[in-house]
């Protein structure tokens, strides 16, 4: 057996030793071949997504309509004619003023003449209209950043996000993507609920989870060969957010084969949302249940605190963002080489202008110091972008080796919120990926890898890889 290992080292030696040729690619300023090779490049998992947030306009735009064969039907507003009489006070009801903010038929019905000729049905939009529709949940504009976001893309998908059939659609057309690009695991943040049936009855919780049981048992979803996990998400600043917390950390223990983690959401910004709120609530729901991950926002703001070590001490074991850990001393030095990972969102973090450049980053400092990072999309399909286009930064920006590469694909399977049975596999299985992707493009090149992929437009519009 030795000997069998021993010609197997000696056999795959040249393929693993020498990432020379991956130097050569980063540098050669031939930026498609850099991404074609980052696109066809199997990858890990994706462990920040937001799945309503991942959904590019398009999409959002075909399925809705798609669902008046399950008796849906949405509007859109199209115009203001001030039907309204705020009594001076307009601005304490900023979504009447929220173009493109989307309705069921059942809200549109219970509108006033006035109000309902605001509206449009989601069919019947015009090309201009619709244009218009698509750009108001995208961050395209050079203005647009984070108070855009925050404040009015979510306010606008409204209606669609309460459909459970809508939601699990829009997860099939994110894996179908997520597997042409080599994404072998994905871990979604969802709402526990309630969702809305087409008559406006309520789908609770446990039910929207098996219509998403079902659609990942399809044939066709299983042979994607995507791995797919969710987590439950609360609103960390809402005054009932303790409640929330309640319900959200018990279906997750009741739903195990579905359902992996807590995530706290929302502007850090907002101090209501402060994570030493929580830790009473914590700790008295770990009285009771077991088997329940925390992966959680902290840091994502642009001021120093403490909010990464206090995240940190309610339990979690992932952090979302984590840009201002970099500000805090101590904690970085208990990460180091540690048991605790950092969900690196390199796009989301320049659109949101927590960084004004990517040399203001803290990522290869994390990186490179030992702290384990892995890269996610966060909301890719308001920025525009993939799992490549996140690679293709980092590679770009901070002019990553083909050893952190593969470390970062390791890292997002090796704090994967699964099994450890299904995180042997998934590791097995990239780790034989990745050899095969060196063989192949060491012996036939990159142009045998497959063609240019099309590319949305972060990268289009800001490094010119426009297809």
């Amino acid at each position: 057996m030795n000997r069998l290992i021993a010609f197997l080292i000696v056999l795959l030696l040249p393929f693993v030793a020498d990432a020379d040729w991956f130097d050569d690619i980063r540098d050669s300023g031939d930026k498609e071949a850099l991404y074609r090779t980052l696109y066809y490049m199997p990858k890990g998992g994706d462990l920040h997504n937001h799945l309503s947030g991942a959904v590019f306009a398009e999409w959002w735009y075909e399925l809705a309509l798609a669902q008046q064969e399950r008796g849906y039907e949405y509007y859109t507003k199209v115009r203001i004619n001030n039907c309204r009489d705020f009594g001076g006070n307009a601005f304490t009801a900023a979504p009447y003023f929220l173009l493109f903010r989307n309705i069921s038929a059942l809200e549109y019905a219970q509108l006033g003449e006035c109000e309902q000729g605001e509206y449009k049905p989601l069919a019947d939009l015009d090309d201009r209209e619709k244009s218009a529709w698509m750009n108001s949940i995208r961050l395209d504009k050079p203005y647009e950043g984070r108070e855009e976001f925050f404040q009015t893309h979510w306010q606008r998908l409204n209606a669609l996000g309460r459909n459970p059939w809508l939601q699990a659609e829009t997860m099939v057309k994110n894996l179908q993507a997520y597997a042409a690009e080599g994404v072998a695991y994905v871990e979604y943040q969802i709402a526990a609920g309630p969702y809305e049936g087409p008559d406006g009855e309520l789908i609770d919780g446990p039910q929207a989870f098996d219509i998403l049981r079902k659609t990942l048992a399809q044939k066709e979803v299983r042979d994607l060969g995507v791995t797919v996990r969710f987590q439950l998400a609360i609103l960390r600043f809402l005054p009932n957010a303790e409640d929330q917390l309640r319900r959200v950390y018990k279906l997750v223990h009741e739903n195990p084969d579905l359902l992996v983690a807590v995530n706290m959401v929302g502007r850090e910004d907002n101090g209501k949302g402060y994570p030493a709120r929580f830790l009473p609530t914590l700790r008295e729901l770990r009285q009771q249940y077991s088997g329940v991950h925390l992966s959680i926002h902290a840091g994502e703001v642009d001021e120093p605190n403490e909010h990464v070590r206090d995240t940190l001490l309610l339990g979690a074991d992932r952090i979302g963002h984590g840009l201002n850990l970099i500000s805090d001393d101590d904690t970085m030095l208990l990460m180091r080489h540690g048991h605790y990972l950092v969900e690196i969102n390199l796009i989301s973090n320049l659109l949101l202008e927590y960084v004004n450049d990517y040399s203001e980053h803290p990522f290869p400092e994390y990186l490179r110091t030992g702290i384990p990072v892995a890269l996610s999309s966060d909301d890719r399909g308001m920025w525009e972008s993939t799992m490549t286009d996140e690679f293709y930064v980092a590679a770009t920006e901070f002019r990553l080796s083909w050893e952190e590469i593969k470390t970062l694909g390791r890292n997002s399977l090796e704090h994967a919120f699964v099994a450890d049975e299904s995180k042997e596999r998934l590791l097995r299985e990239y780790n034989e990926r990745i050899l095969r992707f060196e063989r192949q493009l060491q012996r036939r090149g990159i142009e045998k890898l497959g063609p240019m992929p099309e590319t949305r437009d972060f990268v289009c519009s800001r490094y010119g890889l426009c297809k």
